[in-house]
């Protein structure tokens, strides 16, 4: 069964048609995808795959209605001369290895060019963690050394969320672009902060990017767990993929249906309890993997190669990744500037050759590209305040409580007295703990409500009873 909602391989398959033919229509990219000619939710993929090219200034539109064709945009030299886009290169400014520039030479020829394949078991039994890297000695302590937040140990995900706000928009916006969404970085932030939906985008541009920040929460908020469990992946995979699969039972679960990737010659895993087993050692595994940057990397590997949900898949390894940078407070990986059809081109070597040269490339660039952004946003942050560590779920109980129960500006420091009265907090701490508290609430606005919990419409009744 093709999957018709995959942005980026469309954008791939439209290049690659437009590298061989002067122009192209959607009837066209139909044929090349292997959609039906009268499925309108294919066009309706196609559609967000043209207008994403064309706003990125990569295609320009000819004629109109039914008339309608596309074809290369043409952007001159230094010199003045003309070129196309067929010069357009996707890995520009990252360093690939010999490795990676043979496999992206494969992967960028004619789909009929290349072998077709099935799911390899042994890609992923013969992973040995701890003795079989993807990432280097070398590439490890690099990626550290820049990912690093302070020598100081602190609780699993105080990095996290003391940048939770950037986080949820930085990441939602990122991810949700890899998937062709067509939201700009500012109606992100709105939708976030206060949502409020981008006048004329398709309702489920809206629904992706919340879904990636009901996710984003939900992976901060179980930092501390000790391992990443089965039911933890299930569940991002749940919130990702919340109102947007045919099938609402389909969210979380493990499928039983045949699915394909458009412009790949990989067929993924057919027999559903091969793929229940095979989802099961790759739990397995990654928890044993003891460095956090090659968890985060065999992560979006095996989930993206394993394709076990109907849907949604990518993005779901996107964030899995980031588990266990969160949980060692290191920079989260944020996608920042990482192109579509990079992207799909290094899963293209994982899912038809096993190689995780390109990919791995990839990654490393893509997560210093993150860390510079987070190295802004660090040096702004203050030394942790203890007490709030100590009693962070104390206090988000209570300011949440305060906001949910719509509790009146005057009775708010009574209300946060007797919520500390029933935390049994020790009697020295209770004073400094309202304080903070007092504080907290002092502070709050559409930005931040998030890490607790609460929406921009709860935030909103509350303030105006203030």
């Amino acid at each position: 069964m093709r999957e018709p909602k995959k942005t980026a391989e469309l954008e791939t398959i439209i290049l690659e048609l437009l590298n061989e033919e002067p122009e192209v229509s959607i009837r066209s990219i139909a044929a090349a995808a292997g959609f039906s000619k009268d499925d309108n939710t294919a066009r309706k993929a196609i559609r967000r795959a043209l207008i994403s090219l064309e706003e990125r200034k990569l295609i320009i539109p000819k004629g109109s209605a039914r008339s309608r064709v596309y074809v290369l945009s043409e952007q001159p030299h230094a010199d003045g001369s003309p070129s196309t886009n067929k010069e357009y290169d996707p890995f520009k400014g990252i360093q690939l290895s010999p490795d990676s520039k043979s496999l992206l030479e494969y992967v960028s020829q004619d789909i009929k060019e290349r072998e077709p394949v099935g799911y390899d078991r042994d890609f992923l039994h013969s992973y040995q963690p701890n003795e079989t890297f993807y990432l280097g000695t070398e590439q490890r302590e690099e990626l550290l050394a820049v990912g690093r937040v302070e020598a100081i140990e602190r609780p699993a995900g105080t990095y996290a969320r003391n940048i939770l706000s950037r986080l949820l928009i930085d990441l939602s916006w990122n991810s949700s672009r890899l998937e062709g969404n067509t939201y700009s970085l500012l109606e992100t932030k709105r939708l976030i902060e206060q949502g409020e939906t981008a006048a004329g985008k398709d309702a489920s541009e809206a629904q992706m990017i919340l879904n990636h920040k009901a996710a984003i929460e939900y992976i901060v908020e179980s930092a501390e767990e000790d391992q990443i469990t089965s039911q933890e992946v299930r569940s991002i995979h749940a919130l990702l993929s919340e109102n947007l699969l045919g099938d609402p039972a389909a969210s979380g679960r493990l499928r039983s249906l045949i699915v394909g990737i458009g412009g790949s010659t990989y067929m993924p895993l057919e027999n559903p309890q091969v793929l229940r087993e095979c989802f099961d050692l790759f739990v397995e595994k990654l928890n044993a993997i003891e460095d956090p940057f090659e968890q985060s990397l065999f992560s979006i590997v095996h989930l993206s190669y394993m394709q076990a949900f109907e849907d949604v898949n990518k993005r779901t390894a996107r964030l899995v990744a980031n588990i266990p940078l969160i949980k060692a407070n290191l920079k989260p990986l944020s996608f920042t500037d990482v192109d579509q059809a990079a992207y799909v081109s290094a899963l293209l070597g994982v899912y038809e050759k096993n190689d995780v040269s390109l990919i791995r490339d990839l990654y490393m660039w893509a997560y210093n590209r993150s860390s510079q952004r987070y190295t802004a946003v660090q040096r702004s942050l203050g030394e942790p305040n203890l007490l709030k560590l100590r009693y962070r779920e104390p206090i988000q109980e209570i300011v949440r409580s305060i906001i949910l129960d719509k509790v009146a500006g005057e009775q708010v420091v009574q209300k946060i007295r007797d919520l500390i009265e029933k935390q049994q907090i020790p009697e020295a701490d209770r004073d400094p703990l309202f304080d903070l508290i007092e504080a907290e609430i002092i502070s709050l606005h559409d930005g931040n409500v998030a890490r607790y919990r609460v929406r921009p419409s709860e935030f909103q009744e509350w303030r105006d009873l203030q």
